[in-house]
């Protein structure tokens, strides 16, 4: 059975009156960080120099020049300023927390102060902080811990990493607790949760119900960890909780069957879907928030054979788009990307399959075209990611804006880019080319797997030939990958089989070095939670459009012809696009074949 890690959410409320403690400042205070770190022989005059030669020059602190230069480590020095100002320090690596103790302190509250309590002698609470000289967030912490406060330095580097790590610890406890109360009432069932929900309880007593502890445990736990998905899924005697984190589905937790019905009722009540509605699928929404972090959710239920399975996407609602060269995009790719986008009419398209990362390229794309001087209106379901100076449109199919009848009423706003979240059929396909021809650039996407299947999905739906030849600049096909963790991963020189995996894939982009290369393998750390991995980057093919391409339109040419033409061009493969990262060191063979290989 899965380990049971999700966070805790008790917070005890009594307050009394305490005083800030300060901590005891010592040491020699004449002594500067230079003449520390000359004293104790930790860095070179040479080292020292350079350092403060760059300080003078950018005006950066010593400290951060020498963490840069990776003269000194974080860890090192703030040992360092420990000491000399009288601050005990204290490794929160290894801390066996008690989770009554974790309760004193919100997680929203220790991750935005870098604090984590630790121990509890009375009304004394010692708290690891990453910067304890910090009096005001030592008066918060005791106000809202109604204890005195013995502040002791930690690694900043580490801390927050740490306070993730001891929150997630208390899952098992709280909802084994609530498991608890859920078994000592017999009466359980639909109607108690509807019940639950009624006016005449109070907000405390809602929040405090047992089945609503749990999902809100499932959805904190989900929110910390960026997981994309939540899988409740029912099976004979347990329901299974997975979360898809970077792209793959993970088992977190396993309930008793008995309250899986409840659950899916209380998460119906939250997004407005009939309860007793149990034989079709439904669809619905609602937001939730954790600290500062907004979450709209889309709920979706499908009846099985044990009970309705539900999935949960997670979507940012404060979700910002990142640059360009976030992506992954590189080299001869990222100089086409660039190119097309400085064009003023015609199309670029992006395709892959769900979850590929397209909607961030295209926001990446409309970030970099936002101009005080163009119009641009999109269309979307849903409106994933705000870019600010945009006029962005949420598709309601339910009220009649779909694709096609909001494409129509778009070209009515005189716009200059238009970005179409995704071309399903005709009507939608025809007038998305006929805008690209009358002046504006269009953006959208394609459930395609590769770009050079972009095309023949496009006479799939019946468009002609001539008219994509003459209005589609650019398709992308892309696919996501997993990082190797930098905090663990294990380096080791080509072997034979890779080699050969590696020069197959790269043909003529195989460097002459290779098997005097170093790849690396993920091993697993705290850092990125055993996994070997922390976070996806994109892998990419960019095919360019030109008179060949152009032809093999014309002529119907099927994929693989395309793709062939588009190599001769000189595209590179998502494959190769991979492979390139593998040699790099940001991913594994194994990754790239996962996500990519057909």
């Amino acid at each position: 059975m899965p380990e049971n890690n999700l966070p805790s959410s008790n917070i005890k409320s009594n307050l009394i009156t305490t005083t800030p403690v300060a901590p005891a400042v010592g040491g020699p205070t004449n002594n500067n960080l230079e003449t520390i770190l000359k004293t104790r022989n930790l860095v070179s005059d040479q080292d020292l120099a350079a350092a403060k030669l760059e300080h003078i020059n950018t005006g950066a602190s010593l400290e951060d020049i020498l963490i840069q230069r990776k003269v000194l480590d974080v860890g090192t020095l703030t040992k360092i300023k420990a000491e000399e100002f009288g601050i005990p320090f204290i490794d929160v690596n290894n801390l066996e927390i008690a989770s009554y103790i974790l309760d004193l302190i919100p997680e929203t509250l220790a991750v935005k102060y870098q604090v984590l309590p630790f121990k509890e002698e009375g009304m004394d609470l010692d708290l690891a902080m990453a910067d304890p000289l910090d009096l005001q967030t030592i008066a918060i912490i005791e106000k809202r811990a109604t204890r005195r406060i013995k502040p002791f330095q930690a690694d900043p580097s580490i801390i927050k990493l740490v306070i993730e790590q001891q929150y997630t610890k208390a899952l098992g406890n709280e909802v084994t607790e609530a498991l608890r109360e859920v078994s000592a009432d017999e009466e359980v069932g639909v109607t108690n949760i509807d019940a639950m929900m009624g006016t005449n309880l109070s907000t405390k007593n809602l929040e405090d119900a047992p089945v609503a502890r749990i999902v809100g445990q499932i959805l904190q736990y989900a929110i910390r960890t960026k997981a994309s998905d939540i899988h409740i899924e029912p099976g004979e005697k347990q329901t299974r909780i997975r979360y898809r984190l970077d792209g793959v589905l993970v088992e977190r937790l396993n309930l008793p069957g008995s309250i899986h019905e409840n659950l899916v009722s209380r998460i119906k009540i939250l997004s407005n879907l009939k309860i007793d509605e149990k034989r079709v699928p439904q669809d619905g929404r609602f937001k939730a928030q954790l600290g500062s972090t907004i979450i709209d959710l889309r709920i979706s239920t499908l009846p099985t054979v044990y009970g309705e399975k539900v999935v949960m996407r997670l979507l940012e609602g404060t979700g910002k788009a990142i640059g360009i060269n976030q992506l992954g995009l590189r080299g001869d790719g990222l100089r086409k990307f660039q190119a097309n986008l400085d064009k003023t009419v015609g199309m670029i398209l992006v395709t892959g399959p769900t979850g590929s990362g397209k909607t961030n390229t295209i926001a990446a794309a409309l970030q970099t075209v936002n101009k005080p001087g163009v119009n641009i209106v999109t269309l979307e379901d849903p409106v994933e990611i705000r870019v600010p100076g945009t006029n962005q449109v949420q598709v309601n199919p339910q009220a009649g804006l779909t694709f096609a009848s909001g494409l129509r009423s778009i070209l009515r706003q005189d716009p200059n880019i238009i970005m179409v979240g995704e071309i399903r059929d005709f009507e939608t396909a025809e007038l998305a080319i006929h805008a690209a021809l009358t002046g504006h650039l269009v953006f959208s996407t394609l459930h395609t797997k590769s770009a050079a299947a972009a095309l023949p999905r496009l006479y799939d739906m019946h468009v002609e030939p001539f008219l994509l030849a003459s209005t589609i600049n650019m398709v992308i096909g892309q696919r996501l990958v997993r990082i190797l963790c930098t905090a663990c991963r294990k380096a080791h020189p080509v072997t034979d089989p890779e080699f050969k995996v590696i020069s197959e894939h790269l043909g003529k982009f195989t460097p002459n070095n290779l098997k005097t290369i170093q790849i690396y393998e993920p091993v697993g750390c705290k850092v990125c939670n055993d996994s070997g991995f922390t976070g996806r980057t994109g892998i990419f093919e960019v095919m360019e459009m030109n008179s060949k391409l152009g032809e093999s339109i014309v002529d119907r040419l099927p994929e693989q012809e395309i793709q062939i033409i588009a190599i001769q061009n000189g595209m590179t493969t998502m494959l190769q696009d991979g492979f390139m990262k593998v040699i790099a060191g940001e991913t594994t063979i194994e990754e790239v074949l996962r996500v990519a290989e057909d």
